[in-house]
């Protein structure tokens, strides 16, 4: 007789600001739907595309169910028990033989979960060994944020409803945070006015009232020539000068140019830039939403410093309605302070991951175990991050499948998915705090990050280190800095818990904490573009789609890789119809798709596309830094479009 449904709540674990609460029906020990919580305040009872079709992935054959070993081209299924000597064996005689720098730690956002800092602590005491800096996703902004707030965080985002202008710049809310959706939708009928700002035309615009679509990196002339119009028409806080450093040195900056000079550069026109300036003088307040990809190209630090300045010296930092919102805390809350005093003894800038590798001395990188990644997808230059992780002596990835990067390593560990995940969540889109709990057991044969962890502990000495239940290391996490305001693991537990530390308007009284105590207003333009060939006229723009983000994809991927650009930018080639697209180091063979909306100097891409496929946009981008803050400047590289 079959059991009767019942539901259980957990979160979602991927790497996307909204963290979805989800129900899940279980029917004999199977989840047979899940859908959005309706209890949640930012969930609000439904998912995205993704998440709404995760159970294909749950319950995909070629899910892992056992550990593997390499044996010739081939993998061996192994026990536990083997899987984790040999790890410890090695690893433990690379370090005798190398020292600890000789392994390298790589952990991505396959998972946010808080208890992956678990992974971190393990590698800091068995070394501490060679970790990444910098990041691919966010680098650039995080330190343009730092920087000139000395803070990282956003507003409360029901702080919109008090905004009469929204700026949404570089941000596609239907794809990257569609629970801001309903929040943006009910500002408007308050009376806001929403206008998109990006090179790509995408679904956001359909509720906006103004498309602005400056060229690829232009967004930095753009916000320039908007700051030189609020200097020329008298739209600067009076006061500004009063928490704002480095004010002249930013006027000077802005009014280096004229304001054609700058929207020449943007490829927009004037009346485009004074529309924003008067939204953010006499329009205010004025919140802009900055997006992340801006910071994947070489000046994305100074686009995010340049979009900070313009919040600042307008007067609409710390008010009702106002802000520069690139990113909510959502560590904030928890204390992974016990893996903090583990000082690596060198790192691996993430954007330049195969090179770094390569170039390392003194010991070589030797091993490497991968955790929540699958860097020969994420990563630039994918052809060299596949050696990279090929020929290292011993290598170890924890995922769910053999994906590209796996089917490159020494060992291979199952791990649990976001509805057998036992964690803490925090969110980069809201402030909102919650716990994953298992809504099923694993399939036998999988482990949980944690477990893998403290097996391996074991096994090295470490064991008394990594002790502790899952529940009992949420509970070691939640209490300092929770407690002290009344909330508990059971709170969190009974649902969604607005982070108690968040406050509802962030520098509401015009404090920061840089050193100054001011807002640390940027002074200098960014380099020059880098240098292309006219042989090479479109910008290779890889970006997060409806149905995939990174290397998680809802469904498998079937034929070439569809990518679309404006009809007179095809070179000939027929819409639907097979080409090549070359950049000077590599190609893809494509499916071309005409959009007559998109700009002609773009070819867009999905994100993430299986490597082996012949799919993997990242193979065709070369390795390099953003500006400042170590960040992958991936969208900054020129391809040609060929007939097949």
């Amino acid at each position: 007789m079959s059991a009767s449904p019942i539901t259980k709540k957990t979160i979602c674990n991927r790497d996307c600001p909204d963290a979805c609460s989800i129900v899940a029906t279980i029917e004999n020990d199977r989840v047979t739907r899940i859908a959005g919580d309706p209890d949640h305040p930012i969930t609000q009872g439904f998912l995205c595309h993704r998440t709404s079709h995760f159970l294909s992935t749950q319950y995909s054959p070629e899910r892992l169910t056992s550990p593997l070993i390499r044996k010739g081209r081939d993998f061996e299924p192994i026990t536990w028990d083997q899987a984790l000597d040999i790890a410890a064996d090695r690893l433990v005689s690379i370090k005798k033989q190398y020292g600890p720098a000789a392994i390298f730690h790589y952990r991505s956002g396959g998972t946010l979960g808080i208890l992956g800092a678990l992974t971190d602590h393990f590698f800091g005491l068995f070394g501490p060994v060679t970790t990444k800096t910098g990041d691919i996703c966010s680098g650039a902004g995080d330190y343009a944020q730092m920087t000139d707030f000395g803070e990282e965080d956003s507003h409360d985002i029901f702080d919109l409803y008090h905004s009469k202008n929204i700026l949404l710049w570089g941000k596609n809310v239907f794809t990257s945070s569609p629970h801001t959706i309903p929040v943006l939708k009910e500002a408007k009928s308050r009376g806001a006015s929403l206008v998109l700002i990006d090179p790509v035309f995408h679904k956001t615009a359909s509720i906006c009232d103004r498309f602005i679509q400056p060229k690829p990196g232009g967004d930095f002339a753009l916000a320039m020539a908007v700051a030189r119009l609020l200097f020329e028409r008298g739209h600067i806080d009076p006061n500004a000068h009063s928490y704002c450093d480095h004010l002249a040195d930013f006027q000077s900056l802005a009014v280096s140019k004229t304001v054609a000079q700058h929207c020449a550069e943007a490829d927009v026109s004037p009346s485009e830039a004074e529309d924003l300036a008067d939204r953010l003088g006499p329009g205010k307040p004025t919140a802009i939403l900055v997006g992340w990809g801006m910071g994947r190209r070489y000046n994305g630090a100074s686009i995010v410093r340049a979009l900070d300045a313009l919040s600042a010296v307008s007067g609409n930092i710390g008010i009702l309605g106002g802000g520069a919102s690139f990113y909510f805390k959502r560590r904030g809350a928890y204390d992974t302070s016990f893996k903090d005093a583990a000082i690596p003894p060198r790192t691996i800038r993430e954007p330049l991951f195969a090179a770094d590798i390569f170039n390392a001395r003194d010991p070589e990188i030797k091993a490497m175990w991968i955790t929540a990644g699958n860097p020969v997808v994420m990563l630039p230059d994918s052809d060299a991050v596949a050696r990279a992780v090929e020929t290292r002596e011993f290598s170890v990835v924890a995922d769910l499948f053999l994906t590209d990067t796996a089917r490159r390593a020494s060992l291979v560990l199952p791990v649990t998915t976001l509805l057998e995940a036992d964690d803490l969540l925090g969110a980069y889109g809201h402030h909102y705090l919650g716990v994953a709990t298992p809504v099923v057991a694993p399939p036998p044969g999988v482990r949980s990050d944690l477990q893998i962890m403290q097996g391996l502990a074991e096994r090295v000495g470490l064991g008394p280190a990594l002790a502790g239940s899952a529940r009992d290391w949420k509970r070691r996490i939640i209490e300092p800095r929770l407690a002290p305001h009344g909330i508990t693991l059971e709170t969190l537990e009974q649902g969604a818990v607005k982070n108690p530390l968040s406050q509802p308007v962030l520098f509401a009284d015009r404090t920061f904490k840089t050193p100054s105590g001011k807002v640390n207003l940027l002074t200098q333009a960014p380099p020059g573009e880098p240098s292309s060939s006219p042989d090479y006229p479109l910008y290779w723009t890889s970006i997060s789609t409806e149905r995939s983000q990174s290397s998680q994809w809802a469904k498998p991927q079937e034929g070439p890789l569809v990518v679309t650009v404006h009809p007179s930018a095809a070179n000939g080639v027929a819409d639907g119809a097979l080409a090549r697209v070359e950049s000077p180091s590599a190609s893809l063979t494509v499916r071309l798709k005409h959009d007559p909306k998109q700009r002609r100097d773009i070819a867009l891409a999905p994100k993430g596309g299986h490597y082996d496929a012949g799919r993997a946009a990242n193979a065709l981008i070369t390795a390099r830094l953003t500006d400042f803050g170590e960040g992958a400047a991936i969208y900054d590289d020129r391809v040609r479009i060929v007939p097949v």
